[in-house]
């Protein structure tokens, strides 16, 4: 499917078919796998498919969940069952990104697959400097420099060199927007703790870059024709909560302290600059690196010794201190005050003219509503020009039918907010469209957004290595038989992961399971009913594929119906398949200017 050369009347009738589909085929996209014996799934499968599909081996399973064709077997596809798979791969998105070198995948020993910038390290990427590679695991070192680049082009489209990235966590995006591509970050993130850990991150970066340049320098003129420059701005980190309901008002408001934290200080940052002797004397002091402590550690050993324990420390040239407004929250680190930070040839404007700078939006994996805010505000805010949102946890999206989904965090303040039903429809994550809100059966259930957070491309992988780790599937789904007999009402009774469950026999794993839930785990099971249970674990896993291939129709329908609603609002935008989804399952990234229209990378 080519959607990108689709007009929005196609776009609609394509929504219209995703949701007939999906409406036929509910019973797959809302069953629960451990109630597989307990609600006999298997027995509400077409007879014709229960025949195709209880025989056939993991290897089998996979091709056929990969949409090829069935090897070794002589018996002949139900018709329906081809019809059904050919459907859901015809509605859903492309997840194959452009061939590209750096996303040439190879396989590893243990038959997982990952980019060709893995090849020579599966934990370091090739194509990321070890400065950004610190701290951060493969899969995200991937994502922060593919996104990071798409960032960059979207910077250089709109002319805008302001980036805001919601949801930042521990700033690792941030970072390598702002250190690796040049751009003038803000990262917003409501963990206080994973903002801190950002801080500190930050400042042992510029530690390593300090040291790096004074390597090069001592390995001579050859070496140190290269020297890492520190950029026209730091990353700037928040702490906030956004809230979905809030108004794009609300949200410059966490933009403006990053502007001018401190309007009774001079306009000039460097006449703020105090000689190093008074530092000790003032509260709340931001001290640079000392570029001879820097060297004797250099000496000492060529690695970092360790970094200030400062909240505010930064690194810059001779020993000098910048001190910070003690009124100010010392959650909100503002780098843009500090005097190697000042862009003389670009216009700031301070936050008591109520005046803002453009940007761009970006939202790595934002979770749930919050990429659902995100583009509202993308939309509504004059200062937001461009937008990219990769999102995920479609399951903790808010809908009309259930505005407060398990697992998603709301402060009490705004959990007490009543809201008109009018103002509800506005807010809520899913649907977003007036198109798609006004479409018959266009409702998704929490389980069918929870599907569409699987990803196949793994589960076609685990299929090929006949993964014992499957057997959980089953064994979960005997062990819910087992519970309901004890206590009907601990139905579908949340069990953390046993650890190496599949590794256990299944006596043991359900006196784990039954110890966790409060109930007796020595009673006496009936191991006959048990054993002819655990020898369906074939079927089990073929139904689990009939529900893995729905997974990407689900998350095509949520991600349409964000599209259609930025049409709605006048805002043209593509969906780019932009991650290898063997490594990062949700890897499609709505991008949209509101000045240009965005042509495929």
């Amino acid at each position: 499917m080519n959607y990108q050369s689709f007009s929005v009347d196609q776009q609609k009738r394509l929504t219209a078919s995703l949701t007939k589909f999906l409406c036929m085929y509910r019973h797959l996209t809302d069953s629960y796998i451990i109630e597989f014996f307990s609600e006999r799934l298997w027995e509400k499968l077409p007879l014709s498919w229960q025949e195709a599909l209880s025989d056939l081996s993991s290897s089998q399973l996979a091709d056929f969940l990969d949409g090829l064709s069935r090897s070794g077997e002589r018996s002949v596809w139900p018709l329906s069952l081809l019809a059904f798979r050919a459907t859901a791969q015809a509605l859903s998105f492309p997840r194959i990104p452009h061939m590209e070198t750096d996303l040439n995948i190879h396989m590893e020993k243990s038959g997982k697959t990952k980019p060709a910038e893995f090849l020579k390290n599966c934990s370091q990427s090739s194509m990321l400097s070890h400065i950004f590679r610190k701290h951060v695991k493969p899969k995200k070192q991937h994502e922060i420099r593919r996104l990071g680049r798409e960032v960059k082009r979207l910077c250089d489209l709109s002319g805008c060199w302001n980036v805001v990235d919601i949801g930042s966590g521990q700033g690792h995006l941030s970072r390598y927007l702002s250190f690796g591509l040049g751009l003038s970050v803000t990262g917003i993130e409501a963990n206080r703790v994973l903002v801190s850990m950002a801080t500190k991150f930050d400042e042992q970066l510029l530690y390593t870059l300090k040291k790096e340049n004074l390597r090069n320098v001592k390995e001579g003129s050859a070496a140190s024709s290269f020297q890492f420059q520190l950029p026209q701005s730091l990353p700037r980190h928040v702490t906030s909560w956004l809230n979905p309901r809030g108004s794009w008002e609300d949200f410059l408001m966490f933009l403006q302290p990053q502007i001018h934290t401190d309007k009774h200080k001079s306009s000039s940052p460097h006449e703020a600059v105090q000689d190093a002797s008074q530092a000790h004397d003032q509260p709340h002091i931001c001290s640079f690196f000392d570029e001879a402590k820097a060297e004797r550690d250099l000496n000492a050993s060529g690695d970092a010794q360790g970094h200030s324990n400062n909240h505010y420390s930064c690194m810059k040239g001779k020993t000098k201190s910048w001190q910070v407004d003690s009124s100010e929250s010392t959650t909100l680190t503002d780098y843009s005050q500090l005097p190697f930070c000042c862009d003389t040839n670009q216009k700031l404007l301070c936050a008591e003219d109520k005046c803002i700078e453009d940007f761009i939006l970006t939202g790595l994996h934002a979770c749930g509503d919050l990429s659902a805010t995100l583009i509202r505000h993308f939309v509504h805010c004059p200062q937001a020009v461009g937008i990219t949102s990769v999102a995920c946890c479609y399951m903790k999206l808010t809908t009309h039918e259930n505005l407060t989904p398990p697992g998603i965090y709301v402060p009490s303040h705004v959990r007490e907010e009543k809201l008109e039903d009018a103002e509800m429809d506005i807010m809520v994550g899913y649907p977003m469209s007036c198109w798609v809100k006004n479409l018959p059966g266009h409702e998704l259930s929490y389980k069918a957004r929870e599907t569409a957070c699987h990803a196949k491309e793994d589960y076609i992988q685990r299929l090929r290595q006949d993964n014992t780790i499957l057997k959980v599937h089953c064994y979960r789904a005997v062990l819910e038989t087992i519970i309901r007999k004890m206590d009907p009402s601990l139905k579908r009774a949340g069990i953390q992961t046993v650890k190496k469950g599949h590794e256990l026999p299944f006596t043991d794993y359900a006196r784990v399971g039954l110890k966790r839930l409060g109930l007796p785990a020595d009673l006496p099971l009936d191991l006959s009913a048990v054993e002819d249970m655990l020898a369906q674990q074939g079927k089990v896993v073929a139904y689990f594929c009939l529900v893995m291939l729905l997974a990407p129709v689900v998350e095509t329908l949520v991600l349409l119906d964000r599209i259609l609603y930025l049409q709605q609002e006048g805002v043209e935008c593509s969906l780019l398949p932009l991650f290898d989804p063997h490594f990062s399952p949700r890897n499609l990234v709505l991008v949209a200017c509101k000045t240009k229209n965005i042509p495929e990378s």
